[in-house]
């Protein structure tokens, strides 16, 4: 389901892609972070753990509700932990990760 790529690229440079757009906040709106994953080359098919990461635990529910009625994001949580498990030698992974499991 995932791919080592995306979710690099989604750790290490979808943040400060956001804070160009956007500058520094916790947490970023759904069409922040949806219009930043399409205009810089992102896979939109991670848009959920984009959201994940960085949308208020409030509007993760919400968003998900509506776009993605589909997904248990529990188990999307736990597949991400599982896929970033096996791959504990990237520290960047280990970041998101971190991310993840402190969600």
């Amino acid at each position: 389901m995932f791919k080592y790529y995306s979710l690099k690229k989604y750790s290490k440079k979808l943040l400060p892609a956001l804070e160009k757009r956007y500058g520094k906040a916790k947490y970023y709106s759904a069409s922040q972070v949806r219009a930043t994953i399409y205009q810089h080359d992102f896979n939109p098919k991670y848009l959920p753990l984009a959201y994940l990461l960085f949308l208020e635990k409030n509007s993760l529910k919400n968003v998900i509700y509506l776009e993605f009625p589909e997904l248990n994001m529990a188990q999307y949580k736990q597949e991400i932990c599982q896929y970033l498990a096996r791959k504990q030698s990237n520290m960047h992974l280990k970041e998101l990760h971190a991310l993840v499991i402190n969600d």
